[in-house]
């Protein structure tokens, strides 16, 4: 028995006091009718309505039970259309996750934004330094750089390539020199974004295409983009950054370019944002995904500080 629209055709004959009527209104045959309604009774052990050659009533158990089935009814229609609802228009919660200090640089304007245009969506923000399983941590959707997440049913969509650049503050170069070639760093105080991110070696590619490949040992390392940037700031050393993480610091003179005629090979970083690969990707997702893609492609890349995140 499909119990559900036994509970509609029993509920539809209590209503119009008739199996002929409400056979009538949902398009079905009197026997058909007939039998739901008997099959609901066998089930329940009990009589719900008292039949006549003249009239149908409903017993006291068959008041009860129509009411309880009109409520439940009610409920589910009520569900079916919220549900159905999400599916089109975009609400409830987005899970995200993206990586430490990145929200500083690169997020929050984004997610004003996207808040702005979809208020009925609640974001749930979470920052991570390690990697993630997007699925099993039930994330909706991850804005992270190259093998931060782990599952191999995601989508992803490329938002924006980062170019690094080698910076140092004009009080340290003034102190210590400006190098000329990639082979002169190795004469300077370096600071580096941690061994599990980069290794010792870095390539620096010229105008003319030529690569010199130099083993920079590094002074000061840290994981955190951020602290990079600070120790920059404090003359500590020359560092390697997301050329966007340090805009604002270039543009004032704080910080300057080393070595601008050069390009650093395989330090560019792609950020990505990845979502699971279902076939029925929820209005809040597909709303986000389709935003964050037409942010990217018609703004300045932000600042990635999460690209040097330790992952």
């Amino acid at each position: 028995m499909n119990h559900l629209q036994a509970m509609r055709v029993f509920l539809k004959v209590a209503e119009n006091g008739s199996f002929g009527r409400a056979a009538a209104s949902l398009a079905l045959s009197n026997a058909v009718v007939t039998r739901y309604v008997a099959l609901l009774e066998t089930h329940l052990n009990t009589r719900l309505i008292n039949r006549t050659t003249r009239s149908v009533s409903l017993t006291e158990a068959g008041q009860a039970y129509a009411e309880g089935c009109r409520q439940t009814l009610e409920q589910i229609e009520a569900m079916e259309s919220a549900i159905s609802e999400s599916a089109t228009d975009p609400s409830g919660t987005l899970k995200l996750v993206a990586f430490a200090s990145f929200s500083l640089f690169g997020l929050t304007p984004l997610l004003e934004r996207y808040r702005a245009r979809h208020p009925k969506v609640k974001l749930s923000v979470t920052l991570l330094h390690r990697p993630v399983d997007l699925i099993e941590e039930g994330f909706d959707v991850g804005i992270v750089g190259p093998g931060q997440v782990s599952s191999g049913t995601l989508i992803q969509r490329s938002l924006v390539r980062v170019q690094a650049v080698a910076v140092a503050s004009p009080d340290y170069l003034h102190a210590h020199g400006t190098p000329a070639t990639p082979a002169s760093l190795a004469a300077h105080t370096f600071l580096a974004p941690s061994a599990t991110l980069h290794g010792t070696e870095w390539c620096f590619v010229g105008a003319d295409g030529q690569a010199e490949k130099v083993t920079l040992e590094p002074a000061y390392s840290v994981n955190n983009a951020v602290m990079l940037r600070q120790a920059a700031l404090a003359h500590m050393g020359i560092t390697i950054l997301p050329e966007n993480h340090v805009a604002a610091d270039l543009s004032c003179g704080a910080l300057v370019k080393v070595l601008p005629g050069y390009q650093i090979s395989g330090a560019d970083k792609e950020v990505s944002l990845v979502y699971p690969g279902r076939r029925h990707v929820p209005a809040k997702t597909r709303s986000f995904v389709d935003f964050a893609v037409e942010y990217f492609r018609g703004s300045p890349a932000p600042a990635f500080s999460t690209l040097f995140q330790n992952s």
